[in-house]
């Protein structure tokens, strides 16, 4: 008998290697086991890397899971399938929070896709909108996971990418004018079908102002492109009034689609929930997707979230608990902006959302977060993940110290005591 040898390996990704996630190498960075093989203490440790918020989720919401599980036939229940674009009821509570919160119009449950993750639909929209040959539009920096997703998506979608960093004067979106001539240049020549960028930015902390926030959506819609934003940090902003593209409805606005995840308002990182909100052709077509890639999104999360909302929007309790949320992260990007600037002395952005912000380390940043963390412990993230125009940056996250202020200060003490006796280059 002959013994045939395995078959291979898609022969795409073995050519052009297995891209993996750069959010997952980041987790990997701060991992207890890497700490101790590095011969540091863990508990010892400062991390700035990790992309989480540590704020509580609401009691009432954690009130709703136990109630689901402490009762034998409600658990009965949700250990049954879904509807692959979601369960009505949530659906139609998730335009109302919508509504409530941002004042978005026009929302039917129609248009919204309840998914498993916005990892998962992001993935999904790929899918449903792009074929092979395709160009994608991401600014630069972007969020780290959207490259390896396309690599993996379709065999031949071109990426190309906008700077929206001046690394002249380290400013997010300083230029608009300039910004949007060279996009309107992209559309015609190059004809992207999609665009996609994140606001908040992850990993700057920036906000595209409101003008030419919706300028895009009209260009893009002129020239047949879409544009998908992904609003995981919605709920962390920092700007005095609530941005107004949080409003933006795809029913008035039809190229746009955005993309929402539980992860962040709620803590909900390990609690996988995410959903759509797009016109509804795009929905029907992401559900037939959907019914491949995942069948349909956990029971469980989607009738806890839709028990929490369906007395949380009426009682007001929600927008009191996302408002002091939002104002313990506002807090903390006041500490840490006064921190790099009273121990790093390093150009920075001051963050309009989010959990982050970017900083000008001046030499490669690779390099220097691991010379920081082998000499003092603390952890940062190389900017090179996220695009070109970080290959000098690094990434900071407050996130997982939105409670403890104290330590983040001792993290950039730390830093700023090895600095002062190791310049470098």
């Amino acid at each position: 008998m002959v013994v045939m040898p395995n078959p291979p390996i898609s022969t795409r990704l073995k050519r052009n290697g297995l891209p993996g996630s750069p959010i997952r190498r980041i987790m990997e960075l701060a991992d207890r086991e890497n700490i101790i093989n590095m011969g540091l203490d863990p508990d010892d440790v400062i991390s700035f890397a990790g992309g989480w918020v540590n704020h509580a989720a609401p009691n009432e919401l954690r009130s709703a899971y136990k109630s689901i599980v402490s009762d034998h036939d409600t658990f009965h229940t949700a250990g049954a399938y879904s509807p692959t674009a979601g369960l009505p009821q949530l659906r139609e509570l998730l335009v109302a929070m919508d509504h409530e919160l941002y004042s978005t119009e026009g929302l039917e449950a129609a248009n919204i896709l309840v998914g498993a993750n916005s990892t998962q639909l992001t993935y999904c929209l790929f899918l449903a909108l792009l074929d092979p040959g395709d160009h994608v539009l991401l600014f630069d920096p972007t969020y780290a996971n959207y490259p390896p997703q396309l690599a993996f998506c379709h065999n031949g979608v071109d990426i190309l990418t906008l700077p929206v960093l001046d690394t002249e004067d380290w400013s997010y979106f300083a230029n608009p004018e300039e910004i949007l001539t060279r996009l309107e240049e992209i559309l015609t020549r190059d004809k992207p079908k999609l665009l996609l960028f994140s606001s908040p930015d992850n990993p700057t902390g920036g906000i595209v102002p409101d003008s030419t926030f919706f300028e895009v959506i009209e260009l893009a819609y002129h020239h047949g492109c879409f544009v998908a934003v992904d609003y995981a940090y919605r709920a962390q902003y920092f700007t005095e009034k609530q941005p107004a593209q949080f409003a933006a409805s795809p029913i008035v606005h039809p190229n746009l689609i955005k993309i929402h995840s539980n992860s962040k308002w709620c803590r909900g990182l390990g609690r996988r929930l995410g959903w759509i909100e797009a016109r509804t052709d795009i929905i029907d077509t992401l559900e037939a997707v959907q019914q491949s890639v995942v069948l349909c999104p956990d029971t469980v999360h989607q009738m806890a979230l839709a028990a929490y909302l369906e007395s949380a929007l009426p009682e007001g309790s929600l927008l009191t608990y996302m408002n002091n949320s939002r104002l313990a992260y506002k807090t903390a990007a006041q500490h840490l902006t006064t921190y790099v600037d009273e121990y790093l002395k390093m150009r920075h952005i001051v963050p309009q959302g989010g959990l982050y912000t970017v900083v000008d380390v001046g030499r490669k940043a690779d390099n220097f977060v691991y010379e920081i963390l082998e000499n003092t412990g603390v952890i940062f993230v190389p900017g090179s993940g996220f695009g070109k125009t970080l290959e000098n940056g690094i990434r900071i996250s407050f996130g997982p110290l939105v409670n403890d202020l104290n330590r983040m200060k001792q993290g950039f003490e730390r830093v700023s005591d090895y600095l002062a006796k190791n310049p470098g280059p």
